[in-house]
């Protein structure tokens, strides 16, 4: 049996659906155990996982758990989606398996193993990117290589608040990754609905834009962002910039900034930024079960 069979286990009814060409949303599992404190993660995640199926498609939550990588998981095994999880993005995910660690996936993690398995949509809260002050330090996340080379569309609130990011939808145009807004002309600050760059593309209906993906991915081209506003809108900029600037006095760096960022706006912001968080996650999730399904039905 080839090693990544062994590897890889995909649930009966994600298989399923996949051997059907039905609509399928992978979903990253750091946002349960990374997100937010025990145990909102898990109901986050629960959330998000309903609103993939009330638009019609199956959740294909993603996670490393007892040595292999994970498609579909079970509530109970959400539950072990803990703090203490491993943080894995693509070049993790084999030695967490092998070691036989928890591992909750990033974006560019769920990419890649989405990408593997063949599902072309992702839904989560907001991409990975360029950091502040790069080039110092060199920080660039690992969910802008995935996303170049995984046809997927992936659907966020644009790109997480405590990056740079003008720099980030730059790159994505270096990387050839089409960035579409969703009846929006600006790329929304994740928090925050305003105040980001133009988006290249503007689209109405979800079926639109399950239409441009086709046409990319028929063209030889791989991921897309489908930039959604966030349902509620907070302006936080200003904690954004004291919890980046707090991060960088205390030390913390590489995968543990977003973290400890979260907890610090949720801390300030009297937990309404966990509010507005939770909120576009789950409706990010959504619009991404209606796209899936309208590509499946082109």
């Amino acid at each position: 049996m080839p090693l990544v069979s062994q590897l890889v286990v995909i649930s009966d009814e994600v298989r399923a659906a996949l051997d059907a060409v039905a609509a399928v949303v992978a979903l990253e599992t750091t946002l349960v155990a990374h997100g937010f404190p025990a145990p909102d993660g898990v109901e986050v995640g629960l959330a998000s996982e309903a609103a993939v199926r009330l638009a019609g498609a199956i959740p294909a939550t993603i996670g490393v758990l007892d040595s292999r990588i994970r498609v579909g998981l079970e509530p109970s095994e959400l539950e072990r989606f803990t703090p203490e999880a491993r943080k894995v993005g693509p070049r993790d995910l084999a030695a967490c398996a092998v070691q036989g660690a928890v591992g909750a996936t990033t974006v560019g993690g769920a990419l890649a193993v989405a990408g593997w398995v063949g599902i072309p949509f992702l839904g989560t809260g907001g991409i990975g990117g360029v950091h502040r002050g790069f080039p110092s330090p060199p920080d660039v996340s690992a969910d802008l290589p995935a996303l170049s080379r995984t046809a997927a569309l992936v659907v966020s609130s644009g790109v997480k608040s405590l990056l740079d990011v003008s720099a980030t939808v730059e790159l994505l145009e270096t990387l050839g990754v089409p960035v579409l807004g969703f009846r929006t002309d600006t790329l929304p600050r994740f928090y925050s609905s305003e105040g980001g760059p133009p988006v290249p593309q503007r689209v109405e209906e979800a079926a639109e834009a399950a239409q441009i993906a086709a046409a990319h991915w028929a063209l030889g081209g791989a991921g897309l962002l489908l930039a959604n506003p966030p349902p509620q809108s907070l302006d936080v900029e200003d904690l954004v910039e004291s919890a980046v600037s707090e991060a960088a006095a205390t030390g913390v760096s590489g995968q543990a900034v977003t973290p400890f960022v979260l907890s610090f706006l949720h801390e300030r912001s009297d937990g309404r930024t966990r509010e507005v968080n939770r909120a576009l996650i789950v409706e990010n999730a959504r619009l991404a079960g209606e796209t899936a399904v309208a590509f499946a039905a082109l």
